[in-house]
This record gives C-alpha cells, sequence and structure tokens, in this order.
C-alpha cells in the first residue's frame, strides 16, 4: 500500500471531483473486500464447530470474556446475523474510508475499544456479545459529527440516505428485550462521535489533519 497525495483532478475531500469519485471508488473495492474474509471466519466456524462465536465473544465483567473487544466485530451469531451486518457494514464503511485510510483505522480501532468495553462494563454477565453492529453504528457517528464538525454537507447528506434506508436500526440504541446489545450500538455511535472530533480533517491555513489522512490508494 503505498501513499501520495491525491490522483489528478481536485481535492479528493471536495464532492463533485474527479478525485473525489475515485477515492471513493477505491474505498467501495477494500469495504467489499474485507465482507468475504468476515464469510470465511463464519465458515470455518461452522464448519469446524468451533464455537468461536462463544469462546472469542465478549463476556460481560469477565476477565477471560475481555478479548472479546477485539475478536467479537469479526465474529456472528450465525449467517443470518452476518448478512444482516453486510450491506450497511460496505455502505457506510465506504464513506468512512473514503476520506483517508489512516483516519479510517484508527477511527475503526476507537470504535471498537469504546464499543467493545462499553459492552463489557455496562452488558449482561449472563451473555456473550458478538457482530460488527457496534462498529456500524460507530461509522454512523463519524459521519453524523463529522458533518457537524467538519461543517460537511456531504456527510450530512450520507448520513441522510442512510438514515431513509436504516433508519428504523437507529432504535438498536435503545434497551429492548430482544437479544440485541443495545449497549454496542450505545457506545458504537459514541465512538464514532469521539473518533471524528479526534481525526477531524482541519480547514483552516496553516493546520494540517492530525494523521495527514491521504485519499485510499491500492497497490
Amino acid at each position: 500500500m503505498t501513499w501520495r497525495d491525491g490522483p489528478t483532478g481536485g481535492d479528493p475531500h471536495r464532492f463533485g471531483t474527479e478525485a473525489f469519485y475515485a477515492s471513493l471508488g477505491r474505498a467501495f473495492v477494500a469495504m467489499c473486500a474485507v465482507v468475504p474474509v468476515l464469510f470465511l471466519i463464519e465458515a470455518v466456524d461452522v464448519g469446524l464447530r468451533a464455537d468461536l462465536d462463544v469462546t472469542a465473544g465478549i463476556i460481560p465483567h469477565r476477565i477471560q470474556g475481555l478479548d472479546g473487544v477485539f475478536f467479537s466485530p469479526f465474529l456472528h451469531a450465525g449467517w443470518n446475523h452476518l448478512y444482516s451486518n453486510s450491506i450497511p457494514l460496505i455502505l457506510l464503511g465506504t464513506f468512512v474510508l473514503a476520506a483517508g485510510t489512516r483516519r479510517f483505522l484508527w477511527s475503526t480501532l476507537v470504535i471498537i475499544l469504546v464499543s467493545g468495553l462499553g459492552v463489557w462494563f455496562t452488558g449482561s454477565p449472563n451473555s456473550v456479545v458478538v457482530g460488527a453492529s457496534g462498529v456500524i453504528f460507530g461509522y454512523l457517528g463519524i459521519l453524523l459529527t463529522r458533518g457537524i464538525v467538519e461543517r460537511s454537507w456531504w456527510n450530512f447528506a450520507v448520513v441522510l440516505l442512510v438514515g431513509l434506508l436504516y433508519g428504523w436500526q437507529l432504535l438498536g440504541i435503545l434497551p429492548t428485550d430482544e437479544r440485541i446489545s443495545w449497549q454496542g450500538h450505545l457506545f458504537g455511535l459514541l465512538g464514532g462521535a469521539v473518533a471524528a472530533v479526534l481525526f477531524r480533517r482541519r480547514t483552516d491555513v496553516g493546520q494540517r489533519d492530525p494523521l495527514g489522512s491521504p485519499p485510499v490508494t491500492l497497490s
């Protein structure tokens, strides 16, 4: 993977430029490559009957379940669970990744930590939590918060689009009686907001992006 200032055709962060669409396209391809990895993990788990979703998930309040903070986003409780997360992961991840690879990676790490630790501290000790939905809600939090801190109408437009498609899922941040970790969703959303502030793109003269985020470049 290489880094460069960006392809010709204008600012990759400016909507409508050639560089913007090029960066968005590469981000989409990259996110489409992530999902098959999740399916491969699920296939191995099911095929070998490894019960990874139990042994490597988050078990709240228990030290032996703390490592699940890092592993749980890659595990799912069956194919239906994975299918339901795949499309929003690709969609939201594409828009977050298009703003820069380093910003994406650091932001994802913050989301995983905030969401996972939030679940570990506040979840039921009789449960095991797995799934990428905390990360998905984190990406939603990033886009929404970026619209505010970076004064980006583009991010607001993306959130509006996602809201029209998946707005009903925002109810997932509220306590329910279903077998859904609302804590993971809520803390994921908060983690995304924190990441958006920490790794925001500077627009003032003489200021730089705290991570110097270039557009996505694959090799």
